[in-house]
Protein backbone atom coordinates (compact mmCIF):
# COMPACT_ATOMS: atom_id res chain seq x y z
CA UNK A 1 0.00 0.00 0.00
CA UNK A 2 1.41 3.41 -0.97
CA UNK A 3 2.03 6.05 1.70
CA UNK A 4 -0.12 9.21 1.36
CA UNK A 5 2.20 12.25 1.24
CA UNK A 6 2.25 15.97 0.54
CA UNK A 7 5.05 17.41 -1.63
CA UNK A 8 6.48 20.77 -0.57
CA UNK A 9 8.94 22.84 -2.58
CA UNK A 10 10.99 25.10 -0.30
CA UNK A 11 12.83 27.54 -2.55
CA UNK A 12 15.49 29.67 -0.88
CA UNK A 13 18.06 31.99 -2.40
CA UNK A 14 20.78 29.35 -2.00
CA UNK A 15 19.12 25.94 -1.65
CA UNK A 16 16.03 24.67 -3.42
CA UNK A 17 14.50 21.66 -1.66
CA UNK A 18 11.66 19.23 -2.20
CA UNK A 19 10.24 17.39 0.81
CA UNK A 20 7.66 14.63 1.02
CA UNK A 21 5.84 14.55 4.39
CA UNK A 22 3.66 11.67 5.54
CA UNK A 23 0.43 12.20 7.48
CA UNK A 24 2.37 12.52 10.76
CA UNK A 25 4.63 15.17 9.16
CA UNK A 26 7.71 12.98 9.10
CA UNK A 27 10.07 13.64 6.19
CA UNK A 28 10.01 10.47 4.05
CA UNK A 29 11.87 11.88 1.03
CA UNK A 30 14.13 14.88 0.41
CA UNK A 31 15.76 16.28 -2.70
CA UNK A 32 18.06 19.30 -2.78
CA UNK A 33 19.41 21.34 -5.67
CA UNK A 34 21.54 24.43 -6.17
CA UNK A 35 21.68 26.48 -9.37
CA UNK A 36 24.32 28.82 -10.65
CA UNK A 37 23.01 32.36 -10.83
CA UNK A 38 22.66 34.07 -14.17
CA UNK A 39 22.67 37.81 -14.90
CA UNK A 40 20.00 40.23 -16.06
CA UNK A 41 20.37 42.72 -18.94
CA UNK A 42 22.31 45.09 -16.66
CA UNK A 43 24.80 42.39 -15.66
CA UNK A 44 23.38 42.11 -12.13
CA UNK A 45 23.17 38.58 -10.66
CA UNK A 46 19.72 37.00 -10.57
CA UNK A 47 17.94 33.67 -10.19
CA UNK A 48 18.00 31.34 -13.20
CA UNK A 49 14.25 31.16 -13.71
CA UNK A 50 14.36 28.55 -16.46
CA UNK A 51 16.53 26.20 -14.37
CA UNK A 52 14.10 26.65 -11.48
CA UNK A 53 11.11 25.85 -13.71
CA UNK A 54 12.75 22.71 -15.10
CA UNK A 55 13.79 21.61 -11.61
CA UNK A 56 10.17 21.70 -10.40
CA UNK A 57 9.07 19.36 -13.19
CA UNK A 58 12.16 17.12 -12.93
CA UNK A 59 11.62 16.73 -9.19
CA UNK A 60 7.94 15.90 -9.62
CA UNK A 61 8.70 13.34 -12.33
CA UNK A 62 11.21 11.72 -9.98
CA UNK A 63 8.80 11.38 -7.05
CA UNK A 64 5.92 10.23 -9.24
CA UNK A 65 8.15 7.37 -10.39
CA UNK A 66 8.65 6.29 -6.78
CA UNK A 67 6.02 3.61 -6.36
CA UNK A 68 5.84 3.74 -2.56
CA UNK A 69 4.28 7.24 -2.34
CA UNK A 70 0.82 8.53 -3.19
CA UNK A 71 1.06 12.32 -3.66
CA UNK A 72 -2.16 13.89 -2.42
CA UNK A 73 -1.17 17.58 -2.62
CA UNK A 74 1.65 19.95 -3.58
CA UNK A 75 2.51 23.36 -2.16
CA UNK A 76 5.30 25.91 -2.43
CA UNK A 77 7.11 28.33 -0.16
CA UNK A 78 9.88 30.70 -1.16
CA UNK A 79 11.34 34.13 -0.65
CA UNK A 80 8.68 36.54 -1.81
CA UNK A 81 10.37 39.82 -2.69
CA UNK A 82 10.71 39.11 -6.41
CA UNK A 83 8.12 39.32 -9.18
CA UNK A 84 7.71 37.17 -12.28
CA UNK A 85 6.14 39.05 -15.20
CA UNK A 86 3.95 36.80 -17.34
CA UNK A 87 2.53 37.38 -20.82
CA UNK A 88 -0.87 36.16 -22.08
CA UNK A 89 0.55 32.64 -22.53
CA UNK A 90 2.04 32.48 -19.03
CA UNK A 91 5.63 32.86 -20.23
CA UNK A 92 8.06 35.08 -18.27
CA UNK A 93 8.92 38.32 -20.07
CA UNK A 94 12.03 39.25 -18.07
CA UNK A 95 14.67 37.73 -15.81
CA UNK A 96 13.73 37.26 -12.14
CA UNK A 97 15.30 40.49 -10.94
CA UNK A 98 17.24 40.25 -7.68
CA UNK A 99 15.66 42.04 -4.73
CA UNK A 100 19.13 43.40 -3.88
CA UNK A 101 19.38 45.13 -7.26
CA UNK A 102 20.17 48.85 -6.89
CA UNK A 103 17.01 50.93 -7.25
CA UNK A 104 17.05 54.31 -9.07
CA UNK A 105 16.81 56.97 -6.36
CA UNK A 106 15.04 59.50 -8.58
CA UNK A 107 12.26 57.02 -9.36
CA UNK A 108 11.86 56.11 -5.69
CA UNK A 109 11.82 59.77 -4.62
CA UNK A 110 9.22 60.60 -7.27
CA UNK A 111 6.81 57.95 -5.98
CA UNK A 112 7.27 58.95 -2.34
CA UNK A 113 6.84 62.65 -3.19
CA UNK A 114 3.55 61.98 -4.98
CA UNK A 115 2.09 60.17 -1.95
CA UNK A 116 2.96 62.24 1.10
CA UNK A 117 6.69 61.66 1.44
CA UNK A 118 8.74 58.64 2.46
CA UNK A 119 7.62 58.60 6.11
CA UNK A 120 3.87 58.72 5.46
CA UNK A 121 4.17 56.29 2.55
CA UNK A 122 6.22 53.82 4.60
CA UNK A 123 3.89 54.02 7.62
CA UNK A 124 0.77 53.36 5.55
CA UNK A 125 2.33 50.45 3.66
CA UNK A 126 4.21 49.15 6.75
CA UNK A 127 7.25 48.95 4.49
CA UNK A 128 10.52 50.61 5.48
CA UNK A 129 12.11 52.18 2.40
CA UNK A 130 14.26 49.31 1.14
CA UNK A 131 14.58 49.90 -2.60
CA UNK A 132 14.12 46.77 -4.69
CA UNK A 133 13.29 44.80 -1.53
CA UNK A 134 9.97 46.67 -1.66
CA UNK A 135 8.87 44.43 -4.51
CA UNK A 136 5.98 46.67 -5.56
CA UNK A 137 8.59 49.23 -6.59
CA UNK A 138 10.05 46.64 -8.96
CA UNK A 139 6.77 46.63 -10.92
CA UNK A 140 6.72 50.44 -10.90
CA UNK A 141 10.26 50.47 -12.29
CA UNK A 142 9.31 48.11 -15.11
CA UNK A 143 6.31 50.29 -15.95
CA UNK A 144 8.41 53.47 -16.04
CA UNK A 145 11.62 52.19 -17.63
CA UNK A 146 10.35 49.43 -19.97
CA UNK A 147 6.83 50.42 -21.03
CA UNK A 148 6.96 48.12 -24.07
CA UNK A 149 7.54 45.09 -21.80
CA UNK A 150 4.96 46.31 -19.29
CA UNK A 151 2.31 46.52 -22.03
CA UNK A 152 2.90 42.87 -22.97
CA UNK A 153 2.50 41.79 -19.35
CA UNK A 154 -0.76 40.11 -18.35
CA UNK A 155 0.13 39.49 -14.69
CA UNK A 156 2.89 40.19 -12.20
CA UNK A 157 3.05 37.43 -9.58
CA UNK A 158 5.40 36.84 -6.67
CA UNK A 159 7.73 33.87 -6.94
CA UNK A 160 5.73 31.46 -4.68
CA UNK A 161 2.61 31.98 -6.81
CA UNK A 162 4.57 31.55 -10.05
CA UNK A 163 5.80 28.17 -8.82
CA UNK A 164 2.22 27.17 -7.98
CA UNK A 165 1.06 28.35 -11.44
CA UNK A 166 3.55 25.99 -13.11
CA UNK A 167 1.65 23.00 -11.71
CA UNK A 168 -1.92 24.29 -11.36
CA UNK A 169 -2.15 26.58 -14.39
CA UNK A 170 -4.01 29.04 -12.12
CA UNK A 171 -2.68 32.58 -11.55
CA UNK A 172 -3.47 34.14 -8.18
CA UNK A 173 -1.89 36.36 -5.52
CA UNK A 174 -1.75 35.54 -1.80
CA UNK A 175 -1.66 37.81 1.21
CA UNK A 176 1.59 36.47 2.72
CA UNK A 177 3.51 37.75 -0.29
CA UNK A 178 1.52 40.98 -0.75
CA UNK A 179 1.88 41.90 2.93
CA UNK A 180 5.64 41.44 3.17
CA UNK A 181 7.31 44.90 2.88
CA UNK A 182 6.13 45.18 -0.74
CA UNK A 183 4.86 48.80 -0.43
CA UNK A 184 1.70 47.58 -2.18
CA UNK A 185 -0.75 47.26 0.72
CA UNK A 186 -2.39 50.01 2.75
CA UNK A 187 -2.68 48.43 6.19
CA UNK A 188 -5.07 51.16 7.42
CA UNK A 189 -7.57 50.59 4.60
CA UNK A 190 -6.89 46.86 4.24
CA UNK A 191 -6.61 47.28 0.49
CA UNK A 192 -4.03 48.09 -2.15
CA UNK A 193 -2.48 51.52 -1.59
CA UNK A 194 -3.83 54.32 -3.75
CA UNK A 195 -0.60 54.54 -5.78
CA UNK A 196 -1.12 50.95 -6.99
CA UNK A 197 -4.55 51.91 -8.33
CA UNK A 198 -3.55 55.32 -9.72
CA UNK A 199 -0.71 53.85 -11.78
CA UNK A 200 -2.87 51.01 -13.11
CA UNK A 201 -0.55 48.42 -11.58
CA UNK A 202 -3.49 46.96 -9.62
CA UNK A 203 -4.86 45.67 -12.92
CA UNK A 204 -1.65 43.71 -13.48
CA UNK A 205 -1.86 41.92 -10.12
CA UNK A 206 -3.66 38.58 -10.06
CA UNK A 207 -6.83 38.10 -7.94
CA UNK A 208 -6.12 37.51 -4.25
CA UNK A 209 -6.96 34.20 -2.54
CA UNK A 210 -6.35 33.00 1.01
CA UNK A 211 -3.29 30.94 1.78
CA UNK A 212 -5.22 27.71 2.41
CA UNK A 213 -6.73 27.78 -1.10
CA UNK A 214 -6.04 24.76 -3.35
CA UNK A 215 -6.58 24.11 -7.05
CA UNK A 216 -6.74 21.06 -9.25
CA UNK A 217 -3.57 20.13 -11.12
CA UNK A 218 -3.27 21.29 -14.73
CA UNK A 219 -2.36 17.83 -16.00
CA UNK A 220 -5.21 15.58 -17.23
CA UNK A 221 -5.89 12.60 -14.98
CA UNK A 222 -4.10 14.09 -11.96
CA UNK A 223 -5.98 13.87 -8.66
CA UNK A 224 -3.68 15.84 -6.34
CA UNK A 225 -4.41 19.38 -5.14
CA UNK A 226 -2.07 22.36 -5.57
CA UNK A 227 -1.66 25.14 -2.99
CA UNK A 228 -1.31 28.81 -3.94
CA UNK A 229 2.18 29.13 -2.41
CA UNK A 230 3.40 31.12 0.60
CA UNK A 231 6.06 33.65 1.54
CA UNK A 232 8.68 31.81 3.61
CA UNK A 233 8.65 33.95 6.79
CA UNK A 234 4.87 33.70 7.06
CA UNK A 235 4.97 29.97 6.34
CA UNK A 236 7.36 29.35 9.24
CA UNK A 237 4.84 30.96 11.61
CA UNK A 238 1.97 28.62 10.69
CA UNK A 239 2.91 25.64 12.93
CA UNK A 240 2.92 27.99 15.94
CA UNK A 241 -0.40 29.61 15.02
CA UNK A 242 -2.04 26.19 14.76
CA UNK A 243 -0.54 24.82 17.99
CA UNK A 244 -0.67 27.81 20.35
CA UNK A 245 -3.65 30.12 20.83
CA UNK A 246 -2.55 32.23 23.80
CA UNK A 247 -0.58 35.35 22.80
CA UNK A 248 3.03 34.57 21.88
CA UNK A 249 6.01 35.97 19.98
CA UNK A 250 8.19 33.90 17.68
CA UNK A 251 11.82 34.99 17.30
CA UNK A 252 13.03 33.34 14.13
CA UNK A 253 16.83 33.45 14.24
CA UNK A 254 19.41 33.19 11.50
CA UNK A 255 21.37 35.86 9.66
CA UNK A 256 18.40 38.08 10.47
CA UNK A 257 16.59 37.64 13.79
CA UNK A 258 12.95 38.45 13.13
CA UNK A 259 10.53 38.87 16.05
CA UNK A 260 6.96 38.10 14.93
CA UNK A 261 3.89 39.06 16.98
CA UNK A 262 0.62 37.80 15.42
CA UNK A 263 -1.31 39.36 18.33
CA UNK A 264 -0.29 42.98 17.70
CA UNK A 265 -2.06 44.83 14.89
CA UNK A 266 -1.52 48.34 16.28
CA UNK A 267 -0.47 50.81 13.59
CA UNK A 268 3.25 51.31 13.14
CA UNK A 269 4.70 54.36 14.86
CA UNK A 270 7.42 56.55 13.40
CA UNK A 271 9.87 55.25 16.03
CA UNK A 272 9.09 51.62 15.18
CA UNK A 273 9.52 52.26 11.48
CA UNK A 274 12.89 53.95 12.05
CA UNK A 275 13.99 50.93 14.08
CA UNK A 276 13.21 48.47 11.26
CA UNK A 277 9.73 47.34 12.27
CA UNK A 278 7.19 46.33 9.66
CA UNK A 279 4.14 44.14 9.13
CA UNK A 280 3.96 40.67 7.67
CA UNK A 281 0.69 38.88 6.94
CA UNK A 282 -0.64 35.51 8.06
CA UNK A 283 -2.04 33.14 5.45
CA UNK A 284 -5.52 34.31 6.50
CA UNK A 285 -4.66 37.94 5.73
CA UNK A 286 -4.28 39.24 9.31
CA UNK A 287 -1.30 41.49 10.13
CA UNK A 288 1.75 40.32 12.07
CA UNK A 289 3.87 43.06 13.59
CA UNK A 290 7.56 42.29 13.21
CA UNK A 291 10.94 43.72 14.11
CA UNK A 292 14.22 42.79 12.48
CA UNK A 293 17.78 42.64 13.81
CA UNK A 294 20.90 41.69 11.82
CA UNK A 295 22.05 39.67 14.83
CA UNK A 296 23.21 36.47 13.13
CA UNK A 297 25.50 38.44 10.85
CA UNK A 298 26.86 40.44 13.81
CA UNK A 299 27.49 37.17 15.68
CA UNK A 300 29.61 35.91 12.79
CA UNK A 301 31.61 39.15 12.63
CA UNK A 302 32.30 39.40 16.37
CA UNK A 303 33.09 35.72 16.98
CA UNK A 304 35.70 35.92 14.20
CA UNK A 305 37.15 39.03 15.83
CA UNK A 306 37.33 37.33 19.24
CA UNK A 307 38.75 34.11 17.75
CA UNK A 308 41.51 35.98 15.93
CA UNK A 309 42.41 38.06 18.98
CA UNK A 310 42.69 35.01 21.30
CA UNK A 311 44.00 32.62 18.62
CA UNK A 312 41.24 30.03 18.94
CA UNK A 313 38.97 28.42 16.30
CA UNK A 314 35.42 29.80 16.10
CA UNK A 315 34.08 26.29 16.78
CA UNK A 316 35.08 26.73 20.44
CA UNK A 317 32.22 29.15 21.04
CA UNK A 318 29.61 26.42 20.48
CA UNK A 319 30.94 24.55 23.52
CA UNK A 320 30.71 27.43 26.01
CA UNK A 321 28.10 27.03 28.76
CA UNK A 322 26.83 30.07 30.64
CA UNK A 323 28.88 31.16 33.67
CA UNK A 324 26.62 33.25 35.90
CA UNK A 325 29.50 34.53 38.01
CA UNK A 326 31.07 35.88 34.83
CA UNK A 327 27.75 37.43 33.82
CA UNK A 328 27.50 39.18 37.20
CA UNK A 329 31.07 40.44 36.93
CA UNK A 330 30.57 41.81 33.41
CA UNK A 331 27.25 43.53 34.15
CA UNK A 332 27.92 44.90 37.66
CA UNK A 333 27.39 48.66 37.71
CA UNK A 334 27.15 48.87 33.91
CA UNK A 335 24.41 50.00 31.61
CA UNK A 336 24.58 47.81 28.53
CA UNK A 337 23.91 49.67 25.25
CA UNK A 338 21.18 48.29 23.01
CA UNK A 339 22.71 49.21 19.64
CA UNK A 340 23.70 46.06 17.78
CA UNK A 341 27.07 47.45 16.68
CA UNK A 342 28.09 48.59 20.19
CA UNK A 343 30.32 45.61 21.01
CA UNK A 344 32.37 46.27 17.89
CA UNK A 345 33.76 49.36 19.68
CA UNK A 346 34.84 47.39 22.77
CA UNK A 347 38.58 46.76 23.14
CA UNK A 348 39.14 43.00 23.50
CA UNK A 349 42.21 43.73 25.68
CA UNK A 350 39.69 44.23 28.51
CA UNK A 351 39.09 40.46 28.72
CA UNK A 352 41.28 37.74 30.17
CA UNK A 353 40.35 35.04 27.64
CA UNK A 354 37.95 34.16 24.80
CA UNK A 355 35.34 32.76 27.21
CA UNK A 356 35.03 36.07 29.04
CA UNK A 357 35.02 38.03 25.77
CA UNK A 358 32.29 35.83 24.33
CA UNK A 359 30.14 36.19 27.44
CA UNK A 360 30.53 39.98 27.19
CA UNK A 361 29.56 39.93 23.51
CA UNK A 362 26.46 37.84 24.19
CA UNK A 363 25.37 40.27 26.92
CA UNK A 364 25.51 43.07 24.32
CA UNK A 365 23.81 40.95 21.64
CA UNK A 366 20.92 39.89 23.88
CA UNK A 367 20.43 43.50 25.03
CA UNK A 368 19.99 44.48 21.37
CA UNK A 369 17.67 41.52 20.75
CA UNK A 370 15.51 42.36 23.77
CA UNK A 371 15.21 45.98 22.65
CA UNK A 372 14.19 44.83 19.16
CA UNK A 373 11.59 42.38 20.48
CA UNK A 374 10.16 44.90 22.97
CA UNK A 375 9.22 47.16 20.04
CA UNK A 376 6.43 44.75 19.09
CA UNK A 377 5.22 43.60 22.52
CA UNK A 378 2.07 45.82 22.61
CA UNK A 379 -0.54 45.98 25.37
CA UNK A 380 -1.84 42.43 25.03
CA UNK A 381 0.12 40.35 27.49
CA UNK A 382 2.51 37.96 25.80
CA UNK A 383 2.74 34.71 27.73
CA UNK A 384 5.43 32.92 25.75
CA UNK A 385 8.36 33.66 23.49
CA UNK A 386 9.51 30.88 21.19
CA UNK A 387 12.99 31.02 19.67
CA UNK A 388 13.76 28.90 16.64
CA UNK A 389 16.77 28.69 14.35
CA UNK A 390 20.46 28.94 15.25
CA UNK A 391 20.27 30.95 18.47
CA UNK A 392 17.76 28.52 19.98
CA UNK A 393 20.75 26.18 20.46
CA UNK A 394 22.92 28.85 22.09
CA UNK A 395 22.92 28.24 25.83
CA UNK A 396 24.09 31.74 26.77
CA UNK A 397 21.65 33.52 24.46
CA UNK A 398 18.65 31.55 25.71
CA UNK A 399 19.49 31.91 29.41
CA UNK A 400 20.10 35.67 29.15
CA UNK A 401 16.84 36.07 27.23
CA UNK A 402 14.96 34.19 29.96
CA UNK A 403 16.58 36.30 32.68
CA UNK A 404 15.68 39.58 30.94
CA UNK A 405 12.09 38.60 30.12
CA UNK A 406 11.54 37.35 33.65
CA UNK A 407 7.72 37.41 33.49
CA UNK A 408 7.44 35.68 30.10
CA UNK A 409 8.05 31.97 29.49
CA UNK A 410 10.99 31.45 27.13
CA UNK A 411 11.26 28.30 25.00
CA UNK A 412 13.79 27.04 22.52
CA UNK A 413 11.71 25.55 19.74
CA UNK A 414 12.98 22.80 17.50
CA UNK A 415 11.19 21.70 14.37
CA UNK A 416 12.67 20.08 11.29
CA UNK A 417 12.01 22.28 8.25
CA UNK A 418 9.48 24.65 9.85
CA UNK A 419 8.95 26.65 6.65
CA UNK A 420 8.11 23.56 4.60
CA UNK A 421 5.90 22.10 7.34
CA UNK A 422 3.98 25.40 7.49
CA UNK A 423 3.20 25.13 3.77
CA UNK A 424 2.00 21.55 4.33
CA UNK A 425 -0.08 22.37 7.41
CA UNK A 426 -1.94 25.24 5.75
CA UNK A 427 -3.56 22.75 3.32
CA UNK A 428 -3.78 19.92 5.89
CA UNK A 429 -7.53 19.37 5.49
CA UNK A 430 -7.16 18.98 1.73
CA UNK A 431 -4.89 15.93 1.83
CA UNK A 432 -4.50 14.53 5.34
CA UNK A 433 -7.02 12.13 6.93
CA UNK A 434 -5.48 12.47 10.42
CA UNK A 435 -5.60 15.33 12.90
CA UNK A 436 -2.61 17.68 13.16
CA UNK A 437 -0.03 16.04 15.49
CA UNK A 438 0.55 17.85 18.76
CA UNK A 439 4.27 16.99 18.89
CA UNK A 440 5.49 18.70 15.71
CA UNK A 441 7.29 21.37 17.75
CA UNK A 442 9.82 20.23 20.35
CA UNK A 443 10.14 22.75 23.18
CA UNK A 444 12.82 23.32 25.82
CA UNK A 445 11.89 25.67 28.65
CA UNK A 446 14.44 28.15 30.03
CA UNK A 447 13.79 29.29 33.58
CA UNK A 448 14.36 32.93 34.46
Amino acid sequence: MRTPVVAIFDVGKTNKKLFLFDERYNIVFERSARFLETVDEDGDPCENLESLRLSVFDSLHEVFRLGEFDIKAINFTSYGASFVYLDESGRPLTPLYNYLKTYPKALEDQLYHNYGGVEEFSLKTASPALGSLNSGLQVYRLQQEKPEVYEKMKYAVHLPQYLSFLVSGQIYSDMTSIGCHTALWDFEKNDYHQWVKDTGIAQKLAPVVKGEEVFSAAFPGSTYKVGVGLHDSSSALIPYLLNFHEPFILISTGTWCISLNPFNDDELTKEQLEKDCLFYMTYAGTPVKASRLFAGYEHDVQTKRIAEHFHVPTGRFKQIEIDWDLIDKLTAGREIPTELAAFGQVDLQEFTDYVEAYHAFMIYLVAAQVASTRLILAEKRIQRIFVDGGFSKNNIFMNLLAKTFGNIEIYAASMAQATAIGAALVIHDQWNRQSVPSDIIELRYYRA
